[in-house]
């Protein structure tokens, strides 16, 4: 036998060219990832020009903040758009620096392996996912912030190494979720609703979206309509809740 780089074969076969076929997701480069950070950062200053200050504060005065902030009433009176508007909207601008640094960090790394689609999907997915829950924790409250969708995309991130054979405690990953969990119950002004929520939404749609396929033969069309399933439970979750 004879050792070549995919294992032992036999003198015969080892001889022999081996035809490698490369398998090329459509999102090769992370333009997703880009096209949201630029989002947010276009956000931040409409924010800063419509009142608030560099610094901001909550309870700004921004009236960007004020018409796409989420609140429980808000979206009670039909403005249901603020689910989503809410997660590109940030108070302060150290408050956008590291959520786009995460963003980019975990984007860079997650959209590249599984493709645009299903990255954007898990994104819309865990924003949603993020505003339901803060909403059902904190429905009074005017929330903002991409902390949703971002704890979304470790969750995903997650499921994702381990469907690739690495450890994610190993990998410095697991710590990462914890620590930002623990700030999150342990800093004042922080959504815990909105981040849990997301961190769900987000890891159920990994799972669904990565794992799912190979272990029931689900077609990847369909395992992409089952995971944009959850964010439409969570537009419904978040309209029922602000109808109480």
């Amino acid at each position: 036998m004879t050792t070549t780089s995919v294992g032992m074969r036999c003198p015969e076969c080892a001889r022999k060219k081996t035809r490698v076929v490369r398998r090329a997701y459509a999102g090769s480069d992370p333009i997703i990832t880009y096209t949201l950070i630029g989002v947010n950062v276009l956000a931040y200053l409409a924010t800063v020009l419509s009142g608030s200050g560099v610094a901001g504060g909550v309870g700004g005065a921004s009236s960007v903040l004020a018409e796409g902030g989420l609140t429980r009433v808000a979206v009670h009176n039909g403005e249901v758009y603020r689910l989503v508007t809410a997660g590109f909207l940030h108070y302060t601008f150290f408050h956008l620096l590291f959520n786009m640094y995460a963003l980019y960090i975990l984007g860079t790394l997650l959209e590249p392996v599984i493709g645009r689609l299903r990255f954007g999907v898990i994104y819309g997915v865990s924003l949603l996912a993020g505003s339901f829950g803060a909403l059902l924790l904190s429905p009074n409250a005017l929330t903002v912030g991409a902390s949703g969708a971002v704890f979304g995309l470790m969750g995903a991130a997650f499921i994702v190494l381990r469907h690739r054979g690495v450890d994610p405690m190993q990998s410095g990953l697991g710590f990462w979720i914890i620590l930002n969990l623990a700030i999150t119950f342990a800093v004042p002004h922080i959504s815990i609703g909105g981040h849990i929520g997301g961190l769900v939404g987000g890891t159920l749609a990994a799972f669904i979206l990565v794992e799912l396929p190979e272990r029931l033969r689900l077609p990847r069309t369909a395992a992409i309509v089952l995971a944009s399933a959850i964010g439409v439970v969570a537009v419904a979750g978040a309209i029922a809740v602000s109808a109480s």
